[in-house]
């Protein structure tokens, strides 16, 4: 999921006449010491007294504890009880394959446009009785309306107020099981229901930190309990959205409303391997998706321009909105940076910007405008940290 949701980069603050909401968890931040800071109408944790920098390396090499209740949770249920009819409805909104998705497994996906634009990125889990769809804090109002405005009789969508906590990292799944060992057996993607501290909570393996862990929907009633009960672990120690920005930056994961956006299509934004092949040019339900057109001509044929990563070739980290040329002397900008900052994993800065589809292939030397100066950056792969999934 994007870091629209979870990362350090603020969207669109509400006015200051508008207080901010409080996660289930905001008590127990405050005990922990967390430095709050205004996000997507929320008070969410910057960094505990650790630091960004040891939050980050921590959760790469054992497990971090993030709050994300902030996020939007929407359940889409029926009167006939029929999963079918809801994963129908939604097919209609988003270009990835829901009616084939299988009980218990999650999909990550987009909601496109008419313009084959992305409206927002987000998470759709097949349960039983329902689908269980995780979008971004500062577009689930946005993303609940447009949703029930499309849907027929006999399906809805509301928001759930359950809590979400994401437990990442290696050592990530060796804590969990301690409280829940029906956890060890999930693979990458999985979505079960497991009882912990005798609660039933939602689990998921999957992040945003490119990480292997999960996420944890759980009652609002019970999140403190489960939470202090995750963070009595040696191995675990919490994370602020400062360190889930990065963490998220070097595993090569967008962030909505900056590195992807209304104006971006899946094609340009390097997620083409998102759409199922069930929506594509051939499929069993080829388009019938907005943006359709756009987007599946743009599969056949390329993009103009696409995300990449970008490696400085210097010390120096390239924020977002850095201007991009292809030389280094004169010439229009041709792309900009999007995301950019330093890589602890990697001791070095990383970033992600667009460029032409002429300059984005790997080893293309270009440069980033920085306080008057142009700075080289050599276009790599991404991600810059191999992911740590359980896929098997």
């Amino acid at each position: 999921m994007s870091l629209q949701a979870s990362g350090a980069v603020s969207p669109a603050a509400p006015s200051p006449a508008d207080p901010l909401a409080q996660t289930p968890l905001h008590a127990l931040h405050l005990r922990l010491g967390a430095k709050m800071v205004p996000f997507a109408g929320y008070a969410m944790p910057l960094h505990y007294a650790a630091g960004l920098l040891k939050e980050h390396l921590h959760t790469r090499a054992a497990a971090g504890f993030f709050d994300v209740s902030h996020m939007g949770q929407i359940a889409l249920t029926t009167r006939s009880g029929d999963v079918a009819e809801a994963a129908g409805a939604l097919e209609k909104l988003v270009p990835i394959d829901i009616l084939g998705l299988e009980d218990g497994r999650q999909r990550y996906g987009f909601l496109t446009d008419a313009a084959g634009g992305i409206l927002d990125d987000l998470m759709v889990a097949r349960l039983p009785d329902r689908l269980h769809v995780v979008v971004n804090a500062a577009n689930k109002t946005a993303d609940l309306a447009r949703i029930q405005a499309h849907l027929p009789d006999g399906v809805a969508a509301t928001l759930v107020p359950d809590a979400l906590i994401a437990l990442q990292g290696p050592k990530a799944a060796d804590v969990l099981a301690r409280l829940a060992p029906a956890v060890a057996a999930m693979r990458f993607m999985d979505v079960r229901t497991i009882d912990l501290l005798g609660t039933p909570c939602l689990v998921s393996r999957s992040g945003y930190t490119g990480e292997d862990g999960f996420e944890i929907a759980v009652p609002a009633e019970r999140a403190e309990a489960v939470a202090e009960a995750l963070l009595a672990a040696p191995e675990v120690m919490p994370v602020g959205l400062g360190a889930r920005d990065s963490l998220r930056l070097e595993a090569g994961l967008p962030l909505h409303g900056s590195d992807i956006d209304a104006g971006t299509s899946p094609v340009e934004a390097s997620l083409a391997w998102a759409i199922s092949p069930a929506r594509r040019r051939g499929g069993a339900r080829e388009g019938g998706f907005p943006g359709a057109d756009r987007i599946l001509a743009e599969m056949k044929a390329g993009s103009g321009r696409r995300r990449v990563g970008l490696r400085p070739e210097g010390r120096a980290p390239v924020r977002a909105d850095a201007p991009l040329f292809s030389a280094e002397a004169g010439g229009e900008a041709v792309g900009r940076v999007t995301s950019g900052g330093f890589g602890p994993s990697l001791g070095a800065p990383v970033a992600m910007g667009t460029l032409p589809s002429v300059l984005a292939s790997p080893g293309t030397r270009v440069f980033a405008e920085v306080r008057g100066q142009r700075l080289p950056l050599v276009v790599s792969p991404l991600p810059f940290v191999p992911a740590g999934f359980k896929r098997g």
